[in-house]
């Protein structure tokens, strides 16, 4: 529990008043310090209640990169109390979102956006609620576990994109991580974390829970092996950023990608689940 400035007023106003009430023996004044007493354990009570039940969905996209805003989906849910909730936030990671009512059975969606400053393993363990209900003087909080594991991806660095030839192609070398995406629309799927921006479809999006993307079409090339240790760049760290960019831009062109980290060699393939296999292990490399 937390004291608000108006909190620590309300305290201190009591304090002083019972000490009076002590000193001269008012009877008056112990009236009103009983009522502010009262005044402050009901408050007490009816922000305690108002925090309890509550039940916290948090979903985190199939695609985290490092260094990059992330939307996080949540849903906090109602259901083993009578009584609605409000003025509830919700914070992860020092981020916060709010929701002014969670009625009983009926969930509750909001986003966060996060960034997260290195690849590798990510674990959120926990969400913390709080709650100035009912009045601003204290400021209620818990713990609600979420259990959500994920690898952060290393950030996309733009590199020459390899020509199915073998040597980079000159028209590529300017490309940025939104090219691959100039195809025509092939349908519209839910957002996952890799997308551009401006790729997200806002009025389809306001009327769903969670944020919709478009989907283009692509060409296919034949298979490339990439092989970390010849990836230019001047430390490791550089070098997986331009290989996660490499990865995503051919396999999103219809280009079969294969991986290659050290004496450990992945096939090629294009499909969403073998992009996402090779970034986990770009994510993960040298992290165990």
């Amino acid at each position: 529990m937390k004291l608000t400035t108006g909190g620590g007023l309300y305290v201190a106003s009591t304090l002083l008043l019972g000490v009076s009430a002590v000193n001269t023996g008012n009877n008056l004044l112990f009236l009103i310090v009983a009522a502010m007493l009262a005044f402050m354990a009901t408050t007490g009570v009816l922000g305690w209640l108002n925090i309890r039940g509550l039940t916290l969905n948090v979903h985190l996209p199939d695609e985290v990169y490092a260094g990059t805003d992330t939307f996080l989906s949540i849903t906090l849910h109602n259901a083993k109390k009578f009584l609605p909730s409000f003025l509830i936030r919700v914070a992860v990671l020092g981020e916060t979102t709010s929701f002014l009512l969670v009625e009983r059975k009926r969930p509750q969606s909001g986003a966060l956006l996060l960034s997260f400053p290195v690849r590798g393993p990510l674990q959120l363990a926990e969400a913390s609620i709080s709650s100035p209900f009912p009045v601003n003087f204290f400021i209620r909080a818990t713990s609600l576990p979420i259990h959500q594991d994920c690898t952060v991806f290393p950030a996309p660095r733009p590199l020459q994109v390899p020509a199915p030839g073998g040597k980079p192609d000159a028209g590529e070398a300017a490309a940025t991580a939104s090219a691959g995406y100039d195809g025509e629309l092939a349908k519209i799927s839910d957002y996952r974390g890799g997308e551009p921006l401006k790729l997200i479809h806002w009025r389809l999006s306001a009327k769903h829970e969670v944020f919709k993307v478009k989907e283009l079409t692509a060409t296919a090339a034949e298979p490339l092996l990439l092989e970390l240790d010849s990836i230019p760049g001047r430390d490791v760290e550089q070098r997986l950023s331009f290989c996660t960019f490499l990865v995503n831009r051919l396999i999103k062109g219809g280009r079969p990608v294969g991986l290659k980290l050290g004496e450990r060699v992945i096939p090629p393939g294009s499909t969403r689940s073998h992009r996402l296999r090779l970034l986990t292990e770009l994510g993960n490399h040298g992290k165990n």
